[in-house]
């Protein structure tokens, strides 16, 4: 049954307010599965900011003040309105930006579970003694404390798991929020600002407010901002820093990536096709920033790798994500296709690797919509663009190597670190190898980042800093207050 394509009006949730307007002008919404519009975005422009920002300020201190088993409940109240209604969030999902229905039914589950999570740690944040009685004072310790307002920015391809690694803990920890989202996925947030509301967290706690780069640059500079976390590409983050550095503010930063995934023969080389084909195809198109898109295998078993991704990679079909039998959806807009095909191209052109299949559009994909082959490079140049460069999109490379140290100096050769895979059955090799392959997390045999809310997630070099769920990503959001008493 085909899914139902109504959405909902966008606003921008300020306080107790939904303006059905803002001043950064109107975005006319395009599905991209179609090309079809779906509707106008109001886009928030500096006034608008200035005044969501106000209202998180003017909510910080009955939101922090809350006893946090209050704040526990009230989460742990939206935790459950997420789960009634994670259909209609997995459908949203779809609208917003393509991705196919499996992918939009796990980042809804995803973002439920992260609310749950982080609500358990809302009574838990605690100080601690650090003398006491015969040290020379009477008492020190520590009192662990909100920032205040936090400004979110999060990026189109995973809205829903963004607020659930950024949102929740920082209310958890007694910050309030102003969210700006990107106008090409309005939906499915829009529907959770609809839940903030029936959960009864106070107004202002969360505000939303749909935006491009000016939003985002002011709520940034905003001075009543006391941090900043966001999602999104290297290039934008180096433009945010620079904006919290006139107030000195801090940030997380959850960037880019382009990650490697080694195989020695000993590995089973089934999962490692099949798991491959699926995660950097089949992902949101390509469309995210820990896939392990550059497949490092070893010379011994290359051939055969190489074979069966790319046989697995052909039985993925591409179409309409409205279809819940189709394991691949389109690019999210015409400006993402022409840049992929466009590195697939010089690729061909300059013979940086050997283009095994895909490579342009797909036959028979639906009329209208933004499709890309899922694309398979082999025998790749580790030092070209496509070895160097993240595409964001479903093409996968091969490398080859015959040493461990070949491998690693493989992995390592980019200015990225965020993640880094590693398929053996040896787990002397696996000790040896994770010290030194250089990223914020490295998943041995199949498993992947998104393992569970209680692992932090984050990386090196241009991939960013700071972490992302578990206890580290709650204590991104604390700042300690040291206290002595004479």
């Amino acid at each position: 049954m085909a899914l139902d394509r109504t959405v909902p009006a966008v606003h921008l949730h300020i306080g107790d307010e939904r303006r059905r307007t803002g001043s950064g002008g109107v975005h006319e919404h395009v599905f991209p599965a179609t090309g079809e519009s779906q509707g106008p975005v109001p886009l928030a422009g500096t006034d608008d900011v200035h005044d969501a920002v106000q209202a998180a300020h003017a909510a910080l201190e009955e939101w922090r003040g809350l006893a946090p088993a209050r704040r526990r409940d009230l989460l742990v109240r939206l935790a459950d309105l997420i789960e009634r209604d994670a259909q209609e969030f997995a459908r949203l999902s779809v609208l917003d930006n393509g991705m196919t229905q499996f992918i939009a039914a796990f980042t809804a589950e995803s973002m439920r579970d992260y609310a749950r999570y982080y609500a358990g740690w809302a009574d838990k944040i605690e100080g601690r003694v650090t003398s006491s009685p015969g040290s020379g004072r009477e008492l020190a310790y520590t009192v662990p404390e909100p920032y205040g307002v936090v400004g979110v920015i999060i990026t189109w391809n995973g809205p829903l798991v963004s607020i659930g690694m950024k949102v929740f803990p920082a209310l958890a920890a007694g910050n309030t929020t102003v969210v700006k989202p990107s106008e090409l996925t309005p939906y499915a947030t829009e529907h959770f600002m609809a839940l903030v509301r029936e959960a009864g967290l106070p107004a202002g706690v969360v505000n939303l407010l749909p935006g491009t780069a000016e939003a985002g640059d002011a709520l940034v500079g905003h001075p009543l901002v006391q941090k900043v976390t966001f999602t999104g590409g290297p290039a934008a983050a180096r433009k945010i820093l620079a904006r919290c550095a006139e107030h000195l503010k801090p940030a997380v930063l959850e960037l880019g990536g382009k990650s490697a995934n080694v195989v020695f023969p000993d590995a089973d080389l089934d999962s490692v096709a099949f798991t491959s084909a699926i995660s950097v195809h089949g992902t949101l198109a390509g469309q995210g920033c820990a896939l392990g898109t550059r497949l490092v295998v070893h010379d011994d078993v290359y051939d055969e790798v190489a074979g069966k991704v790319v046989e697995f990679t052909r039985t993925l079909k591409v179409g309409n994500p409205l279809d819940e039998a189709t394991g691949i959806g389109p690019v999210v807009n015409q400006a993402a296709r022409d840049r992929i095909l466009g590195m697939i191209e010089r690729a061909r052109a300059d013979g940086s690797g050997k283009l095994l299949t895909g490579g342009g559009i797909p036959v028979g994909a639906p009329g209208g919509g933004f499709y890309v082959e899922p694309t398979v490079f082999g025998d790749v140049d580790p030092e070209s663009e496509l070895g160097q460069v993240e595409v964001f999109g479903p093409v996968l490379c091969i490398h080859r190597f015959s040493t461990e140290d070949e491998a690693v100096a493989i992995a390592n050769a980019t200015q990225y670190g965020l993640a880094s895979y590693l398929w053996t059955g040896d787990s002397h090799r696996i000790n040896r190898l994770v010290p030194r392959l250089e990223a914020g997390g490295v998943y041995v045999n199949g498993a992947s980042p998104v393992v569970g809310c209680e692992l932090p997630f984050g990386g090196l070099g241009i991939s960013g800093f700071g972490r992302e769920g578990g206890l580290e990503g709650l204590l991104e959001f604390v700042r300690t207050k040291a206290v002595a008493v004479g």
